[in-house]
This record gives structure tokens, sequence and C-alpha cells, in this order.
């Protein structure tokens, strides 16, 4: 029988001080054969990206999928809802009342997968790689608070903080901040390919043809010790090129459990089933979906051309047409479940109004049709991306106030371009690498975004994210967090437009699916085990 689950969250706890002495969980051991999940994402390298897998350079959810279950953090998203807690780490806190000095003290008898002892000595090489590196896909800006690293003895790391940052035990759970081992990583340059070694709770081999992974193997790591608990011996990632080939193989067998992306219309299909030997699971997700802008650019460089389109954009119609159930619309960049939320985009357009529209381009001397090409993704967040800027295309230009074409790119194109400030306009997903409100506002608007954006406002930098950070209680950071939105509601350096759900398909006898994303889409591949068919 096909079973649509609704896992729902529990309520996230306020984000305080972690202190923990968390004992080390044994994996377990089950036999079978390899848990195959399917998955679109691509992993390629190129001459614009030689070191896709490396944790001082990957950057998008599906490199850090890969990631999360080789390279072990000091800390980890548990496995609900709520603070991060102890991984690599016995234990960590603030030990400051100000929120500026963090220490974690590491478990004993921490080992690579290689054999090698890990020590505090290897957790200060890692971040500061990190940092030094500094690559250009702006991951590097999730450590920027940090000022110094100090160790003491083998198992002791004390952060010391530019200054207040309440978020920052959540920055010690993402793949940044993984504890590699210097044999294998060098201090000043990045690792070219697909191969990936740590602590974590699998050992990574890759099947790579012309530069790009095809499939991937992950093995149960005997060294592991942390907090998760590990439900089989081997999982298998395969890469699809695009969901309908994914669907052929999990209906045929060949694969056990389907991923990101599926399709709007697979999900339906799914979901209506009665009786099948595949499930449909959904859970709470956190993915936004947007529109961002090169604010530099001749065509978008007037505030008023971009509030004009915030002005007329539909996002009840677009969601509707496109993504149905599966999505809602969203009136800022941070998610509506989100503590610290507000619908400031609603506030200051309301409803779709091409008369508003029009008269912001108008006051502005803005001559009409604005031409434009928005630039989109073809292979990175699902086929439907195209259906989505065919429905934006043709609101934009039905209000008589744009002129607008749609241009489609892969993805190992598209990012390195949309880095380099090629296109004015460009669709965007965004993952968080926490579940705060402070990584959907600082990774757009701090110095160093990880778009590559000119937009600068610095109120936002030097005030209001700092303030922010400063409020261990989220719920207390509320109002400086909602100042944050209203000013991006009104520059509109980025135009946010949804927010999803995230589904996984698995096979009848795949357990353990509910929780094999987290709600930042995180892979937990350690959850999933074979049992009898149900």
């Amino acid at each position: 029988m096909n079973r649509k689950t609704l896992v729902l969250p529990a309520v996230a706890g306020l984000l305080t001080p972690v202190l923990a002495a968390c004992g080390t969980t044994e994996s377990g051991s089950h036999g079978g054969d390899a848990i195959v999940v399917g998955t679109t994402d691509r992993f390629t390298a190129t001459t614009d990206a030689p070191a896709p897998l490396d944790p001082a350079y990957a950057y998008d959810v599906g490199t850090w999928n890969i990631l999360r279950q080789t390279v072990q953090t000091l800390m980890s998203q548990p496995k609900g809802e709520g603070d991060p807690v102890p991984d690599a780490a016995e234990s960590c806190t603030f030990t400051d009342s100000g929120n500026e000095r963090y220490a974690c003290k590491l478990r004993s008898g921490l080992r690579f997968a290689s054999g090698d002892p890990v020590t505090a000595s290897d957790v200060k090489y890692s971040i500061e790689r990190a940092l030094r590196i500094d690559s250009d896909s702006g991951v590097a800006a999730l450590l920027n608070t940090i000022d110094t690293i100090e160790t003491q003895g083998e198992h002791e790391v004390i952060f010391h903080l530019k200054t207040a940052d309440a978020t920052f035990p959540y920055k010690l759970s993402t793949p940044v901040a993984g504890i590699v081992n210097p044999k294998d990583y060098e201090k000043d340059k990045l690792r070219d390919g697909f191969e990936v070694d740590g602590s974590g709770p699998y050992t990574f081999d890759a099947d790579v043809e012309d530069n790009a992974i095809v499939s991937a193997t992950f093995t149960k790591n005997p060294a592991y010790k942390g907090n998760v608990t590990v439900n089989n011996d081997q999982v298998e990632l395969r890469s699809f090129e695009d969901a309908d080939a994914m669907g052929t193989a999990i209906d045929k067998g060949d694969i056990d459990v389907m991923t990101r992306t599926m399709t709007p219309a697979q999900i339906n299909k799914l979901d209506a089933v009665s009786d099948g030997d595949v499930d449909l699971v959904d859970m709470p997700g956190l993915e936004i979906r947007y529109l961002a802008f090169e604010t530099d650019a001749p065509s978008v460089k007037s505030k008023a051309v971009r509030q004009a389109m915030a002005q007329v954009v539909n996002r009840g119609e677009l969601v509707s047409k496109v993504y149905g159930t599966q999505a809602e619309p969203l009136y800022s960049l941070v998610p509506a479940t989100i503590t610290g939320h507000s619908n400031s985009f609603f506030n200051k357009y309301g409803n779709p109004s091409v008369p508003k529209a029009k008269n912001l381009l108008v006051k502005a001397g803005i001559t009409t049709p604005v031409k434009l090409t928005l630039h989109y993704t073809t292979d990175h967040y699902g086929s439907a991306t195209k259906q989505e800027f065919e429905i934006l295309q043709r609101q934009l230009n039905n209000s008589g106030l744009f002129d607008v074409s749609i241009k489609g790119h892969p993805w190992d194109t598209f990012r390195p371009a949309e880095k380099k400030g090629e296109y004015d306009v460009y669709g965007m997903g965004w993952f968080p690498d926490f579940p705060d409100a402070d990584n959907f506002l600082a990774p757009f608007l701090d110095k160093d975004n990880f778009l590559g954006s000119p937009y600068s406002n610095g109120t936002v930098q030097r005030d209001l994210i700092p303030e922010s950070r400063r409020e261990a209680d989220r719920l207390g950071a509320s109002n400086t967090l909602t100042d944050i939105q209203n000013i991006v509601a009104d520059d509109v350096p980025v135009l946010p437009l949804w927010q999803g759900k995230q589904y996984v398909a698995a096979r009848t006898d795949v357990k353990g699916v509910a929780y094999a994303l987290n709600s930042s889409s995180s892979l937990q591949l350690w959850e999933l085990s074979r049992g009898a068919s149900g």
C-alpha cells in the first residue's frame, strides 16, 4: 500500500549555548545489499570549479550532501528539529556572557578513516584552511565571525569571535567547518577532483565519467565515533540526467529511493496511488526560490525597475500553476516557519498591481517597456523551473511595462556566469545551511555574499546583522530581523517567490525514510535500512 506520511516538525528550541556530554553511539551493523538512492544533482569538475567536493569550496546542497556523510564536524544538526548537537565534539559551549568565546572538547579516540588520530590541531588547521583559501564559492563567509582559533592540548579548541554570534554552533555543523586530515588537504590549495576523506559515518568512492560522478558508494566507516547511528552497511548514490529517468529507475526496481528533485507531476502521481510498492513521504522544507539582480547592471540599476517587478509578479498564480500544494507564496527571504519571519514584500506591495508598478517607473523616469533577460538553470532545481520562468515572463510582459525574454543554462555554466556578474536577472534557489533566519539574510546581504552581488547596505551590514546575532533567544532578535527584511523589500536586491515542501519516494522495504532529509534538505543516509515490505 502506498502511504503518504507527513512528518511534523518538533518546535525548534531557542538557540542557546550548547553543553552536552553525549556518549559515543555505536554504529549499527546491518547486512544486505547496498541501498540505492537516486538524485538529479550533478557533480561535475570543470575549469571554473575543479574541486567540487573540497569542504573549503563546496557550497550547494548536492555537494554538501556528500560531505555530510563523510567529513565530520564538531557539531551536527539533530535527527529532527532543534539546536545543533555535538558530533566530533564531546561538548561545546559559549564560555562568556557575550557569545564571543566558544569552546569545544573533542571526543576521545576520534580517528580519520585512514586510521590517523583526529586532534584539536586538525580542527584548527581545517577551519583556518577554509578561511585562508577563501574560495570564490563564498562558503568561507559562514566562518567570518572567527577572529582566532586556540588549541589546548590534543582535545580542546577555543574559538575567539570578532563579534557576538549566537548562530555560531550552527555554523560549526556545516561542511565548511569539516575536519580534514592535513596529509590529504594542502594548506593553501583546493583538492581537485572527487576524492573525499574524513572521519564521518561513511567512506566515499566515486565512479567518474567525463569529469562527472555517475554514482558514488558510501561504505560504513568502522572508525566513526559521533552522534549518529549508522543503520546500513552501504549506500549507493546514483546521479540521473533528469527526474523522468530517475522515476523510470525506481519503477523498474533499479533504485530504492528517489530524492531531489522530483517533478510536481511525479509527486502528484505518487500521492494519488492508493496501492503500490513505492511510498511518498513529504516533510517540512525550508527551500526558497527567488530572482536575484546584478544591481549595478544598467537594466536593473534603478531601484524602481526592481520594485516594479515586485509589484507585478503574481506569486499565487505562479505557485498554483506550477507547484500546486507543493509550495506556497513567499514574501520574504525568511520562510514563514522560521522565527523572525515577516511578510515584508506583501506589506509593502500588497496584491499585484500594474498601475502601481507603472507609477513607480514613471516617477523614476524609466522608459517602458524595460527590456530584460531572465536566466535560469535547466538542471539544478528540476525540470519545472522552465515552466516557472515562462509564467514569470508572461506576467511581466502582459503588464506592458516589460519586454522579457528567458534563457536556460546548465548549472555548470550557469553558476560560474552568475558569480561573474554576467546575468542582470537570474533565478536561484536556497537550501539553508542551518534553520535560522540569519542564514536566509546574511549570505545575501553581508560582505562577500555568496551571489557575488554588488548590492551593499551599510545599516544592514554594520548594525543590524551583528545586532541580531547578539540575541541567543532568537525570538528576541525578531524586531531587528524584521528591519532587515523591510530594507530588502524596499531595495529589492532579490525578489522572493516561493517556499517549498520536500519529498522522498522509497520502495516499501526501505525504512527510516522519514528522517532521510532534515529541514535543511540535508541527506542523512545513515537513517536508511531494509525491512519487511509493508
